[in-house]
């Protein structure tokens, strides 16, 4: 689904939301990273091929194994498709893993 260079844009944004008040795109543009919901969770939204994603940090609370990885303080950052409200991958420490593939 992902390009080899659009992996390594998501891994990027990935990276710089969760050390940082802003996501810087390789075309320049500054993104400014929020604090959504009652955890403050990072999120940042951002366009790539065409399609919007919203980038959140992965809530600690939540039961499931990437919530289990943010617990034990891995960077865990959920990727959305905004037009099919479709989790499509994670970033765990800047490694992605597409859904529905492998």
């Amino acid at each position: 689904m992902f390009t080899a260079e659009e992996q390594k844009v998501l891994q990027s944004v990935a990276l710089q939301l969760m050390t940082g008040d802003e996501v810087v795109l390789d075309d320049g543009q500054k993104l400014r990273v929020k604090r959504v919901g009652s955890g403050r969770l990072r999120m940042v939204e951002f366009k790539l091929g065409g399609r919007v994603f919203e980038v959140i940090e992965q809530n600690r609370e939540k039961p499931s194994r990437w919530g289990k990885l943010a617990r034990e303080k891995h960077q865990v950052v959920q990727f959305r498709d905004l037009a099919t409200h479709k989790y499509v991958a994670v970033a765990v420490d800047g490694e992605i893993t597409e859904y529905g593939r492998g």
